[in-house]
C-alpha cells in the first residue's frame, strides 16, 4: 500500500486503486501519523492534534476507536493493511519506507540527483486539506523548503520554468537569481532586470533589506552583458520596446491572449486613435512563440503588391537568395519560410489594403499550421476563420489615469486632485476615451490648464493640432487621425457619415434613412452604407439585440459637421432632422396612452437629445407642436422642470399644461390658466387639459376646483368615446369622492377605472387605478390587500420610470406600515419617497412623504420631530394657497400639544381644525377633528365632554360606512381610556351614546370655544 502527503492526503493499493478512508477525524489521524514519517507518536500527542483544547470525555478511548476505524479501512482495501498501523511503548506509528511514502521516495531521488523524477511526485501543497491543523504547518513548511532546494538544484543543471515559483516565493533570492539568469539566456534581459527591481522593492518595503551580494553581482553582470553568463540567442522579435505603460487595457490583454490561443487569425478593429496598435503589440509581447513574434507595419505601404514585400522584409526572406529568379516567386518563398515554423505575425494598419492582406493571410494560414496572425484594421479582413475583436475606447477610470499620466509628463507638477478631477473626467468623456485624443490633449495642459482645455474642446481640431514629433503623421493631430479614415471612404459613405453627424447621441435606422437619404444616396441604400461605416469603425452600433441604433464618437461627429458645412448641406439636413423628430413625437403621443406605452417611452428616452435638438432648430410653430406632443411623455417620466422650461407658447393648451406642471413643482395654478381651457378649440385637447388640471389640483387638496374640472373632462371623454380619458377621470374621482365622504362612489370609480385601464393595456393608468384600490383596502382595514396592491403599483411605477408615482407608492406603503405599527419600516419608506420626489422636483410627493414622516414621528413619541414636520407642511400649504388641506395638520399638532400636557394650545388647534373640516364637509375629516377635540377636552379635565365627542366621531365615520380601522385606533382608544377611568364605565357609556346620537350635528360646549 502506498501513501501520499505531497499534495492532498492519498492512499492507494499496490495495484494503484484509490483507498477511501472515511470520516474526517480518521483521515486527520492518518495524516498525523504520516507527518511523522514512520516515527511513533504518543497517544496524548495524537489526541491533542485531533481535538485541541476541546477533547471528548475520554480522549484515549475515543482515539483507540479512531485507530480501529483506520485499521478496518486499510484492511478492507488490501489484506494485511491493518498491520501497517502499529502500537508500541512510544505510541502509534505507520510502517512506511521510500517505496510506500512519497516524501521518503522524494528524498531518495534527490539524493541520487534525479531531480525531475523527485519533483514530479508533488501533487500540490502538502496535506492541503488539513492546512489549518496546527501540526501540519511546520511539517509542510519543512517539506516545501526541501522541494524548493531540489528545484533550485534542478534549475542549476538545466532549463526549468521558474516564473510560477518566483510568483509564489518572491523573496527567495536563489530562486530569483536562477530565474533572472534563465531570462537573460533566453534573450529577455529587460524582464530579468525587472525581476531584480521587483525583489529589491519588496525587500525594502517589507523587511528593510537590500538583495544579497550574489544577487547584486548577477544584476551587474546582466547589465554589462557579462560573457560569463553564456551566449544570448539572437532576437526572435522586432517588437518595439515599450517606453510608456499601456493604461487601462489589462483585462483586454488577458482576453486577447485567450482568444489568440483559440483562433489563428484575430483582427483588432476600432476607430482611429483607439489604441489598436499599442494593444496588439502588448498582446504579442506577452505571447510565447517558439520561432518568434514579428511586427509588419503596413501604414506606409501604398500598393497591393508591396504587402508581400513588407512581410518578406520582416521575416528576412530576400529576393537575392539562391534559387530566386522571378519576383512572382516571393509569395512562395514567404510560405516556405513559415511552413515549418511556429510564428506570430502582427500586421498593423491593414485598412488601406484589406483585400491583398486578406488574400496573403488566407494563403499563409492554410500552408503554415504553426502560424498565427494578429492584425489591426479599421475594418475586418472578411475571412471565414477570422475572429474580430472590437477595441473599445477607455472607460472613464482608464481614460482619467492615462490623461493624468501624460499631463504630468508634459506639465511638471500636474497632479490629479479632488479639485480638478471632475474637469479631467469631463475632458475624457468629451474625447470619448480615445487614447490618441487624450494624449494630444494632455500636451496642452502645460499652456492652458485643464479648465481652459475643457472650455476650448468645442474647437477641438484647432486645439489638438500639435502632437509628438516621433508619432506617424496620421497621429500627430486629431484632424489627421480622422482624415486618414475619411480618405478611405467612397462618395456614398462620405454623404451618409456627414449627414449622420446632425444627430445627437445616436439614432435609430428610420431616422438615419429619413435624414441621410437623397443627393446620391437612395433611402433603401442607407442601411448598407451604415453597415459599411460600422465595419470601418466610424459608426458605432453597440446593440446586438432589438432595434439597431447608430452613434458617432464626438470627435467623428464634429468632423462630420465640418464636412456637412463644407458641402453646404447643414441647414437642409437640420430641417429634415427637426421634421423627422416632430413627426416621431406626434406619432408617439397617442401610443403613450395605449398598450405599446413602454415601447414608445423607451424610444423617446433613447432620442431625448435629438428631440431637444429638433426643438432648438424649429421655428415657433414647430417648437410649439413638438412641446405639445411631448408633454405627456415628460409627465410620465417626471421631467417636470424640462417640460415647463420649454412650454413657452401662449396657446391655451400649452398654458394649461404649464400651469399643471407648475403645481406639481410647488407653485400656485393661475386662475386664468384654468379658465383659459374654455378657449381650446379641439374638444379632446380641451378635455385632456381640464383632466390634467383637475388631477394636479387634487394632489394638493384644492378639491373644489379639481372636482369641477374632472367632471367637465369626464363628460367630454364620455361624449368622445375616449376610454383612456374616462378611466383617468374616474381614477381622480376616487380621492375627490372620499374627500366628500362618498365611499361607495369612490369604490365604484376605482373599480371602473381599473377595469378600463386593464382592457386598454395602459400601464400608467393601471398604476393610477391601483392608488384608489389600495387606499380603499386600507380604509376597510385590509392592510394585507392594501400592501399587495401598492407593492404591485410600485413595481409598475419603477418599470415605467415614473418617479412621481414611485414616490407616491413608497409613501402609501409607508402608510400601511404605520397602520401595522411597524414604525421603523414606515420611516424608511417615507424617507425613500421623499428623496425620490426631491430628486425630480416633485413637490406634492415631498409633501405627502413628509406627512407620513410626521405621522410616524408622533406615534413613536418623537413630538419635537413631529412638530417640526407639521410646521414645514403648514408653511407649504399656505404658500400654495390650499389651506383647506391643513385639517390633518391641525389635528396632529393638537395631539402633539395634548400629549405635552398643553390643553389650552390643544383646544385652540383642534377648534381651528374642526371649523376647517366642517367647511370642507368630509365626515371623515370632521370625525378626526372631533377625536382631536375629545383629546383636548380630556387633557383639560372635561372627561364627559371627551366621551360625548368620541361618540359623535364614531357616528360620523359610520355615516359613510368607514369605521376607524384597528391600526388607526391608537388615539381614540387612548382618549377613551382616560375618560372612562375618570367617569366610570356607566357614565362614559351614557356620554358616548349621547354624542353618538348627535353625530355630525354635535356642538362643542361654548365655554371651550
Amino acid at each position: 500500500m502506498r501513501f501520499g502527503v505531497l499534495g492532498p492526503l492519498g492512499v492507494w493499493t499496490a495495484g494503484g486503486e484509490v483507498v477511501r478512508v472515511p470520516e474526517v477525524k480518521v483521515r486527520l489521524l492518518l495524516a498525523d501519523l504520516l507527518a511523522h514519517e514512520g516515527r511513533p507518536v504518543s497517544a496524548d500527542r495524537l489526541a491533542f492534534d485531533l481535538w485541541g483544547d476541546e477533547p471528548p470525555g475520554n480522549p484515549v478511548n475515543t482515539l483507540q476507536t479512531k485507530v480501529s476505524q483506520l485499521r478496518r479501512a486499510l484492511e478492507a482495501a488490501e489484506p494485511g493493511g491493518r498491520d501497517l498501523v502499529g502500537y508500541g511503548p512510544a505510541g502509534y506509528a505507520v510502517r512506511v519506507d521510500s517505496s510506500s511514502l512519497d516524501v521518503l521516495r522524494f528524498r531518495e531521488l534527490v539524493a541520487g540527483g534525479r531531480f525531475g523524477e523527485a519533483l514530479a511526485l508533488w501533487r500540490g501543497e502538502p496535506l492541503e486539506e488539513f492546512a489549518d491543523a496546527p501540526f501540519v504547518g511546520p511539517v509542510a513548511a519543512r517539506w516545501t523548503e526541501e522541494r524548493l532546494a531540489a528545484l533550485e538544484e534542478f534549475a542549476e543543471a538545466g532549463t526549468v520554468d521558474l516564473a510560477d515559483e518566483v510568483a509564489r516565493h518572491p523573496l527567495r533570492e536563489r530562486l530569483r537569481g536562477l530565474h533572472m539568469r534563465a531570462l537573460y539566456r533566453a534573450g529577455r534581459q529587460v524582464e530579468a532586470l525587472a525581476g531584480y527591481a521587483e525583489l529589491r522593492t519588496r525587500l525594502a518595503d517589507e523587511q528593510g533589506l537590500e538583495p544579497g551580494p550574489e544577487l547584486a553581482a548577477l544584476h551587474r553582470a546582466i547589465l554589462n552583458h557579462d560573457p560569463a553568463l553564456g551566449p544570448v540567442p539572437r532576437p526572435r522579435t522586432n517588437l518595439p520596446v515599450p517606453v510608456t505603460d499601456l493604461v487601462g487595457r489589462d483585462e483586454a490583454v488577458d482576453d486577447l491572449r485567450d482568444v489568440l490561443g483559440r483562433s489563428r487569425l484575430v483582427t483588432l478593429t476600432g476607430p482611429g486613435g483607439v489604441g489598436k496598435t499599442s494593444l496588439a503589440v502588448e498582446v504579442a509581447r506577452r505571447v510565447s512563440v517558439a520561432d518568434g513574434v514579428w511586427l509588419v507595419e503596413l501604414a506606409g505601404v501604398g500598393r497591393a503588391e508591396q504587402v508581400v514585400n513588407a512581410v518578406a522584409d520582416v521575416l528576412g526572406v530576400r529576393e537575392d537568395a539562391p534559387g530566386f529568379t522571378r519576383s512572382d516567386d516571393l509569395p512562395d518563398r514567404v510560405v516556405e519560410a513559415l511552413r515549418a515554423r511556429e510564428v506570430l505575425l502582427v500586421l498593423d494598419n491593414c485598412e488601406r489594403l484589406v483585400e491583398p492582406v486578406a488574400a496573403l493571410v488566407s494563403r499563409l494560414l492554410r500552408a503554415a499550421p504553426g502560424l498565427r496572425v494578429l492584425t489591426t484594421s479599421q475594418e475586418p479582413l472578411g475571412l471565414a476563420f477570422e475572429t474580430v475583436w472590437a477595441v473599445p475606447p477607455l472607460d472613464v477610470e482608464g481614460a482619467v489615469t492615462l490623461f493624468a499620466a501624460r499631463a504630468a509628463a508634459a506639465a511638471p507638477g500636474f497632479t490629479l486632485t479632488p479639485d480638478n478631477a471632475s474637469v479631467v473626467e469631463a475632458i475624457c468623456r468629451r474625447l470619448d476615451g480615445l487614447p490618441l485624443a487624450l494624449e494630444l490633449a494632455a500636451t496642452r495642459v502645460r499652456g492652458l490648464g485643464v479648465t481652459a482645455l475643457l472650455d476650448r474642446l468645442d474647437d477641438r481640431f484647432r486645439l489638438l493640432a500639435t502632437g509628438h514629433r516621433d508619432a506617424p503623421a496620421r497621429q500627430r493631430t486629431l484632424r489627421a487621425m480622422i482624415d486618414w479614415s475619411w480618405d478611405l471612404l467612397g462618395d456614398a459613405e462620405r454623404i451618409v457619415l456627414r449627414r449622420l453627424s446632425v444627430h445627437v447621441d445616436g439614432c435609430a435606422l428610420d431616422a438615419a434613412e429619413a435624414v441621410c437619404a437623397g443627393g446620391g444616396v437612395a433611402a433603401d441604400d442607407v442601411l448598407d452604407v451604415l453597415t459599411s461605416l460600422v465595419n470601418r469603425s466610424l459608426v458605432v452600433a453597440p446593440e446586438h439585440t432589438g432595434e439597431p441604433r447608430f452613434r458617432l464618437l464626438e470627435s467623428v461627429a464634429d468632423y462630420g459637421r465640418e464636412r456637412l458645412r463644407e458641402a453646404g448641406e447643414s441647414e437642409d439636413v437640420r430641417r429634415r432632422h427637426a421634421a423627422f423628430y416632430l413627426a416621431l413625437a406626434e406619432r408617439a403621443d397617442p401610443e403613450l396612452r395605449a398598450a405599446r406605452q413602454l415601447e414608445w417611452l423607451d424610444r423617446l428616452d433613447a432620442d431625448t437629445a435629438n428631440l431637444r435638438a429638433a426643438h432648438d432648430a424649429s421655428g415657433p410653430d414647430g417648437a410649439a407642436r413638438l412641446v405639445r406632443a411631448l408633454t405627456w411623455y415628460w409627465f410620465l417620466r417626471g421631467r417636470l422642470r424640462e417640460g415647463r422650461r420649454l412650454m413657452t407658447a401662449t396657446d391655451p393648451v400649452t398654458v394649461a399644461w404649464r400651469a399643471g406642471f407648475g403645481v406639481l413643482l410647488g407653485e400656485t395654478a393661475e386662475p386664468s390658466a384654468v379658465s383659459g381651457t374654455a378657449d381650446i378649440a379641439d374638444r379632446l385637447q380641451q378635455a385632456r387639459a381640464r383632466w390634467f388640471l383637475g388631477y394636479v389640483l387634487s394632489t394638493v387638496g384644492d378639491m373644489p376646483r379639481a372636482v369641477k374640472l374632472t367632471d367637465q373632462a369626464l363628460e367630454a371623454f364620455e361624449e368622445l368615446g375616449d376610454e383612456c380619458g374616462v378611466a383617468a377621470a374616474h381614477s381622480d374621482r376616487v380621492s375627490q369622492a372620499l374627500g366628500r365622504g362618498r365611499v361607495e362612489e369612490a369604490r365604484e370609480s376605482a373599480e371602473l377605472s381599473a377595469a378600463l385601464f386593464a382592457s386598454l393595456g395602459e400601464r400608467w393608468g393601471q398604476l393610477k387605478a391601483s392608488f384608489g384600490l389600495g387606499m380603499l383596502a386600507q380604509l376597510s382595514g385590509d392592510n394585507a390587500r392594501a400592501e399587495a396592491v401598492h407593492r404591485e403599483g410600485l413595481r409598475v411605477a419603477e418599470e415605467l420610470r415614473s418617479w412621481p408615482e414611485v414616490s407616491y407608492k413608497l409613501s402609501w406603503l409607508g402608510r400601511v406600515a404605520l397602520s401595522n405599527g411597524d414604525y421603523a419600516k414606515a420611516r424608511d419608506l417615507h424617507e425613500q419617497a421623499r428623496r425620490a420626489a426631491a430628486e425630480h422636483g416633485f413637490s406634492p410627493g415631498e409633501v405627502y412623504a413628509e406627512t407620513g414622516l410626521a405621522l410616524g414621528a408622533r406615534r413613536e413619541g418623537r413630538l419635537d420631530a413631529a412638530e417640526a414636520h407639521w410646521d414645514r407642511l403648514r408653511a407649504w400649504h399656505r404658500q400654495v394657497g390650499f389651506e383647506a388641506g391643513a385639517t390633518l395638520m391641525l389635528a396632529e399638532l393638537g395631539f402633539v400639544a395634548e400629549l405635552r400636557g398643553d390643553a389650552e394650545r390643544a383646544l385652540e388647534l383642534q377648534s381651528e381644525g374642526l371649523a376647517l373640516a366642517r367647511q370642507g364637509g368630509d365626515p371623515r375629516a370632521i370625525a378626526l377633528a372631533l377625536e382631536g377635540m375629545a383629546g383636548a377636552k380630556a387633557s383639560a379635565g372635561d372627561a364627559a365632554e371627551a366621551a360625548r365627542l368620541l361618540g359623535a366621531a364614531t357616528a360620523a365615520r359610520a355615516s359613510v360606512g368607514v369605521p376607524l380601522p384597528a391600526g388607526e385606533r391608537g388615539d381614540v382608544d387612548r382618549i377613551g381610556a382616560v375618560a372612562r377611568d375618570v367617569l366610570g364605565a356607566d357614565a362614559f357609556t351614557a356620554a358616548f351614546s349621547a354624542g353618538h346620537a348627535e353625530g355630525l350635528d354635535v356642538r362643542i360646549q361654548a365655554q371651550y370655544q
